[in-house]
């Protein structure tokens, strides 16, 4: 069973070990970080299989909206400390109750995190492909449209392949 202290982050406290940041203001309260926010709660560990287990309970908690509920406050929503550990304790618990079941989800959920950063890359690239493209139209030089944008593709093409 995870062991874990959750508490109220200090903005000029350091903390030693494994931990994580929950962020406690906002319409994304419940979201987790490894780096601290300003307004966060925080998730001590004892080791680090612990940590990346409870770090992804908590971005599906996140992700699925679970804490909307528990928000209070009308222009600026926040949730309460109390309402968090009672709310993650009983998620815990019920995660573990279903160990396997949630580490092959972790697993799916580390390849799906992988596959969109791998998007974003490629639409990075599809934007930088664009961006060479128009940018070939304000030299004013119509001359050689088709071998300047097959070589604009080219180079930016073996640059994205290097990476």
């Amino acid at each position: 069973m995870p062991n874990f202290i959750i508490k109220t982050h200090q903005k000029d406290c350091c903390y030693n070990g494994n931990r994580i940041f929950i962020l406690n203001k906002g319409m994304n309260s419940g979201k987790p970080s490894k780096e601290p926010f300003t307004n966060s709660f925080v998730i001590q560990f004892q080791n680090e299989e612990d940590t990346e287990t409870v770090y992804w309970l908590a971005y599906s908690l996140w992700k699925a909206n679970f804490w909307h509920p528990s928000l209070i406050g009308s222009v600026i929503p926040f949730l309460r400390i109390q309402d968090f550990k009672n709310g993650f304790n009983k998620k815990v618990n019920q995660m573990l109750q279903e160990h396997e079941q949630h580490l092959k989800q972790v697993q799916a959920l580390r390849l799906l995190e992988q596959k969109e950063n791998k998007l974003h890359q490629n639409i990075a690239l599809i934007n930088e492909m664009r961006s060479a493209i128009l940018n070939w139209y304000c030299k004013n030089n119509f001359k050689n449209l088709k071998t300047d944008v097959y070589e604009t593709i080219y180079f930016i093409s073996n640059r994205y392949m290097e990476k």
